[in-house]
């Protein structure tokens, strides 16, 4: 079981390390084990519970994120519920658009979760793997920045775009977002849904490929930032609907004390780190790249790894 400070600890590290393009999965499970040898951490990661705790600190990150984005998620909706009443998706409806170019890009993931989520969980087991994998995410946030800057006429196609309906005066600096962001194709939008089903393995982030993804198919860093957490919210949701009534199945108790009290605190701690992140990033993104995060994902995964072999 996990105690209430750890719950916090790897409760808060998840809420950030979700936005934060680093892997939050791949956090979870490399510093507990890090953490065995040097605090006395026995933490089981291969029990369900570990799981379903993880899971639950992710549905508290997802609240998070649809309150940040309450607004442009009621504007997504009604453009959703439209374009079902009019039987066909409007392209000068930005919002209707946006709101299916989520939907699509959500397919992946959630097909590849449905189908490997056993296998899956086998790697939360497999801390040395995850260190690999943490320098391998590391390696695709550098590399897509190497080729988006090699890229310069998309980027200036794309801030001419941004440029032109912010002059007209009638769009919010959000809203001129969001209309570069409908501009990408549907075959765009499941590529950067591919980006984020790499995420299902723990080292890879989940906001890391996302961003990446945006801007491999000619979206600027902070478009490419906004579709990642809004892309974020509904596979994270959908993962601790699906997963959480585990604790609920017949025949298993669980004493609050052990496990509902560090599972509240855990998910508590998430939603404040996620709160937290996403009021930095969402201003980080609109001047900042992906490098300083590549660095730190390889320069992490190596220490880890070599920790690892020491203690081997």
């Amino acid at each position: 079981m996990i105690t209430y400070f750890q719950a916090i600890i790897l409760g808060g590290l998840q809420g950030i390390a979700e936005l934060f393009p680093i892997s939050s999965l791949g956090h979870s499970v490399i510093v507990p084990a890090l953490l065995a040898p040097i605090a006395g951490w026995h933490i089981d990661q291969s029990n369900n519970f570990f799981l379903i705790f993880l899971v639950a600190t992710h549905l508290a990150t997802s609240i998070v994120l649809f309150g940040f984005f309450w607004k442009d998620w009621m504007r997504i909706i009604s453009g959703i519920f439209r374009s079902i009443s009019r039987r066909y998706i409007d392209p000068r409806d930005t919002y209707a658009r946006l709101g299916w170019l989520i939907i699509v890009a959500t397919i992946p993931a959630g097909i590849l979760g449905l189908l490997f989520q056993d296998s899956l969980q086998k790697l939360f087991a497999s801390p040395r793997l995850v260190a690999g994998v943490l320098i391998v995410n590391g390696l695709l946030l550098y590399g897509a920045e190497i080729l988006k800057q090699r890229g310069q006429k998309i980027a200036e196609k794309s801030q001419k775009l941004q440029s032109n309906t912010n002059s007209t005066g009638t769009e919010s600096g959000t809203e001129s977002l969001d209309t570069a962001i409908t501009n990408i194709s549907w075959t765009q939008s499941v590529k950067i849904g591919c980006a984020q089903a790499l995420a299902l393995i723990p080292g890879f982030s989940r906001s890391g490929t996302s961003l990446a993804g945006g801007l491999l198919v000619e979206l600027d860093h902070e478009a490419a930032a906004r579709f990642a957490f809004l892309l974020a919210t509904p596979i994270i949701f959908a993962a601790g609907v699906l997963k959480l009534p585990d604790l609920l199945l017949p025949g298993q108790t669980y004493p609050f004390v052990t496990v509902i009290g560090p599972l509240l605190a855990g998910s508590i701690a998430a939603a404040l780190g996620a709160y937290l992140s996403v009021q930095f990033l969402t201003q980080y993104f609109k001047t900042k790249t992906l490098k300083p995060f590549a660095i730190y994902c390889v320069v992490a995964g190596i220490i880890a790894s070599g920790i690892f072999l020491l203690l081997k």
